[in-house]
């Protein structure tokens, strides 16, 4: 729900549903979406007023920051079409490492990964996000409560514990021995 923040407040106090946009693009922030490079796509957010004459700069297109069509956020969601045209233009040359390497620290940008890209990624093995739980390695689950680390061996089998359980509830041996006869454990 966190990642719907604002989208449940437009449905809440407005009811507005609000469809999905074309390449994962924001609702209402322009530039926020999937842009294309020489080789894929590259994801890139201006999320704050800043953004917008830095990307410009950037990609060598620093008269866009000054465009009375562009220079504010209602003006380049006014004009959505022409501004992501534009910028697929201005990014096809070049590839997506490339523009996230020219980018690093001033625009906020992210590659889009392909399946093995993403799970290979050096953030992925320095969160923990993989693990050996026995013979098989998966994906950790998605709550992380350190210090304390979500168990990797396999549960017991069932009804391994039955007969403990019992003893710890004050079960004697004749009565474990008459619920198993009894075929109730």
């Amino acid at each position: 729900m966190q990642n719907l923040c604002y989208l449940a407040t437009w449905y809440l106090d407005a009811g507005h549903v609000q469809g999905r946009e074309p390449r994962s693009a924001h609702p209402s922030l322009v530039p926020s979406q999937l842009y294309r490079t020489a080789d894929g796509f590259i994801f890139i957010i201006c999320n704050k007023e800043k953004f917008w004459p830095i990307l410009c700069q950037r990609i060598g297109r620093p008269e866009w920051a000054d465009d009375p069509r562009f220079r504010s956020f209602k003006e380049r969601l006014a004009n959505r079409e022409l501004v992501n045209g534009l910028l697929d233009e201005a990014l096809s040359p070049r590839t997506t490492a490339e523009w996230l390497q020219h980018f690093a620290g001033q625009v906020p940008a992210a590659p889009v990964n392909d399946l093995r890209q993403a799970v290979d990624n050096p953030f992925v093995a320095e969160r923990g996000r993989i693990a050996d739980y026995g013979p098989v390695r998966m994906v950790t689950g998605p709550v992380v409560d350190r210090p304390a680390e979500a168990p990797r061996e396999a549960a017991p089998a069932l009804s391994a514990d039955t007969d403990a359980v019992l003893r710890e509830h004050a079960f004697s041996e004749a009565e474990i021995a008459g619920l198993r006869a009894d075929r109730v454990i």
